[in-house]
């Protein structure tokens, strides 16, 4: 088997180009992959967090497999871009620096990191030229001493020492996590949050709404008005409203004050009166 060649552009579901395979993301490169599924499944979850460059070593089944595409799920193009290759050496030897997927010590001279920071780590190298990549191995076995031996570094998540065996396409799932975790807040939520009122906007609501409680006969006793206004306004001010916050709050003060039933019962009166005058014209 030869490697597949890079470079196709891979489109997530709405047909907009996310990446190029062999590109600057990290590859994830299963070795020896037994069941298809978990290639699909993989594919998946490397799509949802911006991850395209699948390798696969000897897949059990040979590829490509039918069975990976039932469960790719919208990520084909993760699947039709995969390269495939003989060895572990040589899908990862275009690759500067190597993580290996595991949970089990090793009596190998590797440093072992964990999962904090490993996103952004990652993401760093990357920005300084040095390409990346993550060895998983086979579901029945993990990889071998021989595959680790490649790496630089083991990749240990914090799982229940008493079950440690994840699923392929959940070992892949979180790795996938971690690295998009590393970019901190996604761009779509960039300024969501609209700008905090002006502190002169919020000063003519709180006289506008501590009127109308003196209005309501609200400060009583006396004696405690300004501890009473005190505990009104920092409630509001640490709210850090917009200043469209402001304006409803506003509206809600000046919708109290009129009062809704004398307003529903002015309305009334008033389509009363029009009926009565067009009835006095109709008659006349």
């Amino acid at each position: 088997m030869g490697a597949n060649k890079p470079g196709k552009d891979v489109h997530d579901q709405l047909g907009r180009a996310v990446g190029k395979n062999g590109g600057t993301v990290p590859a994830v490169i299963l070795v020896n992959p037994q069941l298809g599924e978990n290639i699909g499944s993989a594919a998946r979850s490397m799509l949802n967090f911006g991850l395209t460059d699948l390798r696969l070593v000897a897949p059990r089944d040979g590829w490509p497999n039918p069975a990976a595409e039932t469960l790719a799920a919208g990520a084909l193009s993760v699947l039709e871009n995969a390269q495939l290759f003989d060895t572990t050496d040589a899908a990862i030897a275009d690759l500067n620096y190597v993580l290996s997927a595991t949970a089990r010590r090793r009596e190998i001279e590797l440093p072992v990191v964990g999962v904090d920071g490993v996103g952004s780590k990652l993401r760093a190298m990357e920005r300084d030229g040095t390409r990346t990549g993550i060895l998983f191995g086979p579901e029945n076995a993990g990889l071998t001493n021989a595959d680790v031996a490649l790496s630089d570094a083991i990749l240990t998540y914090p799982v229940n020492p008493a079950f440690q065996s994840l699923n392929l396409a959940q070992a892949v799932n979180v790795f996938a996590f971690l690295y998009a975790a590393g970019e901190g807040v996604p761009d779509t939520f960039d300024d969501a949050l609209s700008d905090v009122a002006p502190r002169e906007d919020l000063v003519r609501l709180f006289d506008h709404m501590e009127a109308e409680l003196e209005e309501a006969g609200f400060f009583y006793p006396a004696v405690k008005k300004e501890l009473m206004r005190h505990n009104i306004r920092a409630p509001l001010i640490r709210a850090r409203m917009t200043e469209q916050e402001v304006r409803t709050f506003r509206g809600i003060v000046k919708a109290l004050s009129r009062g809704r039933g004398h307003h529903i019962d002015r309305k009334r009166q008033s389509e009363s009166k029009k009926k009565t005058e067009t009835e006095k014209k109709s008659e006349s």
